[in-house]
């Protein structure tokens, strides 16, 4: 198996890239291109899950730029492309870089459970199959917005699911699978 770089350092390549700079979505895109697309569909499904999905129009924005996202994997391209004014946006260093101190004892913990494992699950079809279950999960985070925290179970899914694209790991992937399977219930119980 190919040694990866953890998702600990490649934090820590994007705080160290542009000190001082202001870091752009685009710069976010070039650091993470080796994971492919699934760090740019955590980080969103992240914003929903965490107590941030809250805020009106949240989830809606962050099932959006989710599905963007999943229609370009579905299509097979290589790497993520952003909408130039999407490009363009940032966020200041010193904010990335308190935010990366943050998230560095999360991401050392999570670096330590992923690994590359049931390779089956990487192939490009099953990749392709996966973006189609983000983007249905993705686009039921819109209407879920009206019920207070209900865009957080699909949120937690796609979560799921990203990390598991970003490490390699297919046993995350298949765990993402059945939190998915769990939300269809809740969705269909609800009903």
């Amino acid at each position: 198996m190919e040694s990866r770089t953890s998702l600990t350092q490649l934090l820590e390549t994007l705080d160290e890239a542009n000190g001082g700079k202001t870091i752009r979505l685009q710069d976010v895109v070039e650091t993470f291109r080796s994971r492919g697309f699934g760090p740019l569909i955590t980080l969103p499904a992240l914003i929903a899950l965490l107590p941030t999905g809250a805020i009106p129009g949240v989830p809606s924005l962050c099932g959006m730029f989710i599905t963007l996202i999943a229609v370009q994997q579905l299509c097979g391209r290589r790497s993520p492309w952003l909408p130039k004014k999407l490009r363009e946006r940032g966020v200041s260093h010193a904010k990335l870089h308190r935010a990366v101190a943050w998230a560095r004892p999360w991401t050392q913990r999570i670096d330590k459970l992923l690994a590359q494992r049931l390779t089956i699950l990487q192939q490009p079809a099953a990749h392709r199959l996966v973006a189609v279950i983000v983007m249905v999960l993705a686009l039921g985070m819109i209407p879920l917005e009206l019920l207070p925290f209900a865009a957080a179970l699909p949120a937690l899914a796609i979560t799921i699911l990203g990390l598991g694209m970003a490490a390699d790991d297919g046993l995350l992937l298949l765990v993402g699978l059945l939190v998915t399977l769990g939300v269809a219930i809740c969705a269909f119980w609800l009903w």
